[in-house]
């Protein structure tokens, strides 16, 4: 945090952002919980947290909201196709995006 001339620490709008439902699968298979945590359970606390920052006054909401429609985008596929199709697609992308 930074921190102003009186010494108390200063909230500052910088968020670490996750851009794309590829980042937050890579995220969660390098998070390697097993199988403790399914990936739709990952979301669902990811979504809210991320709905808890909304609540803080000095931090940018876009990325925030970005965050939170790139996990209910997500959690639908999940709904859609099953989790193992999911992981196995995001999978795939994230290997032939490491070739290039």
């Amino acid at each position: 945090m930074d921190e102003d001339s009186t010494n108390k620490p200063k909230q500052t709008n910088k968020i670490v952002g996750i851009n794309s439902a590829s980042e937050y699968v890579d995220f969660f298979v390098n998070l390697n919980m097993g199988e403790n945590v399914s990936l739709l359970r990952f979301i669902n606390n990811e979504k809210l947290t991320l709905k808890q920052r909304l609540q803080y006054k000095n931090i940018e909401k876009e990325p925030i909201k970005k965050g939170i429609k790139i996990l209910e985008e997500l959690a639908n596929e999940i709904d859609n196709k099953g989790e193992e199709k999911v992981l196995e697609k995001y999978q795939k992308n994230m290997r032939e995006n490491d070739k290039k």
